[in-house]
């Protein structure tokens, strides 16, 4: 079994063999349980999202873990590679933007699910 550090470290580094584009790193552990660590990169055209994505999960398989899920690749305009501790996004440039996934996880005061339950 790969430990998340280690997972992470794989799935950055297949990132960047391929040449991916702005490579973020979100720490959400105490903001959600659904993952430690989410990784944001973009692609620069579906082809190249989809090559990203598909590197890191043959990367992660070599190294003995099984991805939890894939999803995205039929579009590939953004390719979730979920490996369980590590959430990867993979983004062409204008989803990227329009998602904005760096402000919703970064600032937890803001989250959706936060706010209805202030709102209460």
């Amino acid at each position: 079994m790969t430990d998340t550090r280690s997972l992470y470290d794989i799935a950055l580094a297949a990132l960047e063999d391929l040449k991916a584009k702005n490579l973020t790193h979100l720490d959400v552990r105490g903001i959600t349980s659904i993952a430690d660590h989410m990784i944001i990169a973009t692609g620069t055209s579906s082809r190249h999202v989809k090559a990203l994505a598909d590197n890191v999960v043959e990367e992660v398989k070599k190294a003995g873990h099984l991805p939890v899920g894939v999803e995205g690749m039929t579009s590939s305009e953004w390719v979730l590679v979920d490996l369980g501790d590590v959430i990867v996004h993979v983004m062409q440039p204008a989803t990227r933007e329009f998602y904005d996934l760096e402000r919703l996880w970064r600032n937890p005061d803001h989250h959706p699910d936060r706010a209805k339950d202030q709102d209460a």
